[in-house]
């Protein structure tokens, strides 16, 4: 019998070298996509224990108020809904600083709505053996915040404020003007005893008596 040799061991496998110029050829240019201006921030709060009418009695006083004037209003209401408002005003600021780079004082309260979540049911005793139903009732609420016009992201917000205020500090003078005020200094002399720029009354009083 002949040996049959493997064609495994036989053939050589020859690796080809990448191109690396037919490789950028092939690479498309990047398209710079214009980011639009954000106009709205939303923000949700789910499943809240708190019934849609007592929320919407919260609610229906905070619609058009700016985020930071609605959080000082929630502050003197005395109802349940006012701590998961609140909570939720916090986030939607949140998400707009972090994500979009918007200032607080930028926004205000665009929609607020508060609609109906799950019903949880239970029951309580009456009389004659009977028993009735407690819904306990939840409530979805859903924010939208609107930015002003002209608002800024607080990167470009910090340029302008750094610039306008090196132009403040930095005082061009002409040589005039320099010179006029070298000339004002330098004439003034020790003022003489007796002589006060505090009026003639003060000097009176202030004189020492023996």
């Amino acid at each position: 019998m002949e040996k049959t040799k493997d064609k495994k061991f036989d053939n050589k496998v020859t690796k080809a070298k990448p191109d690396f110029k037919e490789a950028e050829k092939r690479q498309l240019p990047k398209i710079k996509k214009d980011k639009k201006a954000v106009t709205e921030i939303k923000a949700s709060a789910r499943f809240i224990h708190v019934a849609p009418r007592k929320v919407r009695l919260v609610i229906n006083e905070l619609k058009g108020l700016e985020a930071v004037k609605a959080l000082e209003y929630l502050k003197f209401v005395n109802k349940a809904a006012v701590r998961p408002v609140t909570k939720l005003i916090n986030s939607a600021l949140a998400n707009a600083e972090n994500n979009f780079q918007l200032d607080k004082k930028d926004l205000y309260i665009k929609t607020i709505t508060a609609n109906d979540g799950p019903i949880l049911k239970r029951w309580r005793p009456r009389a004659h053996g009977r028993s009735a139903p407690i819904r306990k009732r939840t409530s979805h609420i859903e924010l939208i915040l609107g930015v002003k016009a002209g608002a800024k992201h607080k990167a470009i917000a910090q340029k302008e404020t750094k610039k306008s205020e090196e132009a403040e500090e930095v005082k061009i003078l002409k040589p005039e003007e320099v010179k006029k005020e070298i000339s004002k200094t330098l004439s003034k002399g020790p003022q003489e005893k007796g002589k006060t720029d505090k009026g003639f009354f003060r000097g009176i009083f202030q004189r020492k008596t023996g």
